[in-house]
């Protein structure tokens, strides 16, 4: 399936960050009108986590959102490395979300079991409304990395050999993060190799995702 790209740059990770919170209130506005609920993945980053300190600041009904993972370090649950840990520290624990919508990877587990565990969460969830990922240098998003090769019908991977540490992790698939009526990139920092690759359509992740609606790439670079 062709990746279908709309590309949209900022100045700062300021504007960036706003754009993105903006983009997930409009949707679980959306999502919540339609369905009465908003399914929404998080991502890990700098720029991710700004835009979730501003969502923190929001006044809205937040009883009917339901948060899940794009990926998770095999890290205790209080490592500060730990994409949960953070995304709760910056917003969820400020706000009324549900403590049972939100939908932590049990890590902690291990690779396997983490993996084993959260594909339910995920067939459960049926597809998502907005997910939201962040790019490496590599182009690796998620814990989705270049060169490895996965089960591509699977909803959740294990990861043990991750190039940066921890080595294990677990992560959403390519093809249960394509099923989301919204896919948002949001990039910052130093990626212009990684940038080049994905606009030549090499294979990388970051090419992977392939959702119907197609993919919006917040940029700051």
């Amino acid at each position: 399936m062709t990746q279908n790209i709309n590309w949209k740059a900022y100045d700062s990770i300021e504007l960036l960050a706003e754009a993105a919170c903006q983009r997930v209130l409009d949707a679980a506005q959306k999502a919540i009108a339609a369905n009465g609920a908003f399914k929404l993945v998080l991502a890990g980053g700098t720029a991710p986590v700004k835009a979730y300190q501003l969502l923190a600041t929001k006044q809205v009904d937040w009883s009917k959102w339901h948060i899940y993972y794009g990926d998770e370090r095999c890290l205790p649950v209080d490592d500060s490395e730990r994409n949960s840990l953070v995304a709760e520290q910056k917003w969820l624990d400020l706000v009324a979300i549900p403590k049972a919508q939100i939908h932590r990877i049990a890590a902690e587990l291990g690779a396997e079991a983490g993996a084993e565990q959260y594909a339910k969460v995920v067939a459960e969830a049926a597809g998502f409304d907005l997910v939201l990922l962040g790019m490496g240098e590599d182009g690796h998003t998620a814990s989705l990395f270049p060169g490895h090769i996965h089960n591509v019908d699977e909803l959740t991977h294990a990861v043990h050999n991750s190039p940066k540490p921890p080595a294990d992790r677990v992560t959403i698939s390519a093809k249960a993060l394509s099923n989301t009526a919204e896919l948002i990139f949001i990039v910052s920092g130093d990626k212009q190799d990684a940038l080049e690759a994905w606009k030549s359509k090499q294979d990388i992740p970051v090419t992977q995702l392939c959702p119907e609606s197609g993919v919006d790439v917040l940029l700051c670079v």
